[in-house]
């Protein structure tokens, strides 16, 4: 079996619910996923990166303003499916909330305003040949900007979460993207708002967590002056950064 075929049995599963303060006042009325970039919105750049992998299946987790984002995949190509937040839950929150969907053994979670250039077909086999509860993709900061700092041995085994500081251009950061084995969701805290990053990552630590590095940048649109950085980066006249 080819890796599209067997890509295209993974779900993703793709955090949408942000309330997106930080990049208030440009979107006030807009879900982040659904800021414009040249006549197309944040999650179709996302999503139609992904698809030349074979990835099929979508797990959108989606509440702040989440009626734009349905309106907005009314009509698809590829399954969507809606895991919907009555209150905000955060990261953690949101993978537990859509837990009961989750149909295969590994899959894909990511964040919604952030996209990183990576080969997922050279990231899935990493994660299935170490054979740990979590892979995360380790991506070269924006220099200057506060980050959390990942700490690999050499066998690309994390040892340490790092607490944010300024980046230099020699560390890895978590880049937002991770395949997780179906057994993380038995660590899920009890309570039902958590995070990803502070809560479950540093507890499931033991059980065998890897980070998979690229050299590739992360760009997200998490505040004005990032969404205006992106906006240049992802511009289809600016061919450094080929996602598709």
């Amino acid at each position: 079996m080819n890796k599209q075929n067997e890509l295209a049995k993974i779900d993703v599963v793709i955090l949408c619910g942000g309330l997106g303060t930080r990049l208030r006042p440009i979107s006030e009325d807009l879900p982040k996923v659904l800021m414009p970039f040249a006549g197309r919105t944040f999650i179709d750049i996302l999503i139609e990166s992904l698809l030349p992998f074979g990835f099929r299946r979508f797990i959108l987790c989606v509440g702040h303003l989440k009626e734009k984002i349905q309106k907005h995949f009314k009509k698809s190509d590829y399954e969507i499916i809606f895991s919907e937040e009555t209150e905000p839950l955060g990261t953690g929150g949101a993978l537990k909330n859509a837990a009961p969907i989750i149909e295969c053994p590994s899959f894909l979670v990511m964040n919604g305003d952030s996209i990183c250039p990576v080969d997922f077909s050279q990231f899935y086999t990493f994660h299935l040949q170490k054979g740990g509860i979590l892979s995360i993709l380790l991506a070269k900061p924006q220099t200057g900007q506060d980050y959390g700092v990942i700490e690999v041995d050499n066998n690309q085994r994390i040892i340490s979460f790092r607490e944010k500081n300024k980046c230099r251009k020699t560390m890895f950061i978590n880049g937002g993207i991770y395949f997780m084995k179906r057994d993380i969701l038995d660590h899920m805290p009890a309570e039902a708002r958590f995070s990803l990053e502070y809560d479950l990552f540093p507890k499931v630590l033991s059980a065998g967590c890897y980070g998979f590095q690229t050299e590739s940048e992360i760009i997200d649109i998490g505040t004005p002056e990032r969404y205006v950085q992106a906006l240049r980066k992802l511009s289809p006249s600016n061919s450094k950064e080929k996602l598709l």
